[in-house]
């Protein structure tokens, strides 16, 4: 029995959640290191960089 290919863009409601989720976390992130004038380490490429706010 053959089995379909699941999609990147799941339509799983937990999944959905879960990425909302990090993306309001990314931006708490950002704003708090724009405030205290500190990097958001983001990985670029495989490596892991400092991102200047």
């Amino acid at each position: 029995m053959k089995t379909k290919p699941r999609s990147k863009n799941a339509a799983n409601p937990l999944s959905r959640a879960t990425r909302t989720a990090l993306q309001k976390a990314g931006k708490q992130a950002r704003r708090t290191a724009k405030a205290f004038g500190t990097p958001v380490y983001v990985v670029r490429d495989g490596k892991i960089v400092a991102e200047k706010s």
